[in-house]
């Protein structure tokens, strides 16, 4: 679900009742993990955290106007959904990940290449959560990025 919202508090502020509050937490989460460098953005109708186009000048390769997307954010239709570019790339990232997450959560792990599915909010491991923000600094997403892209 896409949403027309041009600032991440216009998206929040639409979003229904029982949404509001859980993905303003994960918002406040993730800008308080997100190491410097990244930017928060409306993105493809979600919240987006991307290199900016003053860091990456080149941009995203499918899209070069727009800026470097890392992690995104989303209410969808039955989930809350995370978005992390560096989980699908990183095959280090993606089990370390995938080793932790029993530790955090009492429910299955829920996820596609990049998207982490969140279908109960009262479940949502923040503190793991936190910890995978952080996992990547914008250096080492440019680097993994264009290893991956400009083979």
């Amino acid at each position: 679900m896409q949403s027309n919202a041009k600032t991440p508090e216009q998206y929040i502020a639409e979003l229904p009742e029982d949404r509001k509050e859980v993905i303003s937490k994960f918002r406040n989460i993730i800008l308080k993990n997100l190491p410097k460098g990244f930017e928060e953005q409306m993105t493809y109708g979600m919240l987006g955290y991307v290199v900016p186009h003053s860091r990456y000048p080149d941009g995203y390769h499918c899209d070069p106007k727009q800026p470097l997307p890392f992690i995104n954010l989303a209410s969808q239709k039955n989930h809350i959904a995370l978005y992390h570019s560096g989980i699908y790339s990183d095959p280090d990232l993606l089990n370390w990940f995938t080793k932790e997450w029993p530790k955090h959560a009492s429910n299955k792990l829920d996820m596609g290449k990049s998207c982490i599915r969140f279908k109960n909010p009262k479940k949502i491991p923040f503190d793991l959560m936190a910890e995978l923000v952080g996992k990547m600094t914008v250096d080492e997403w440019i680097e993994k990025y264009e290893s991956v892209v400009k083979r």
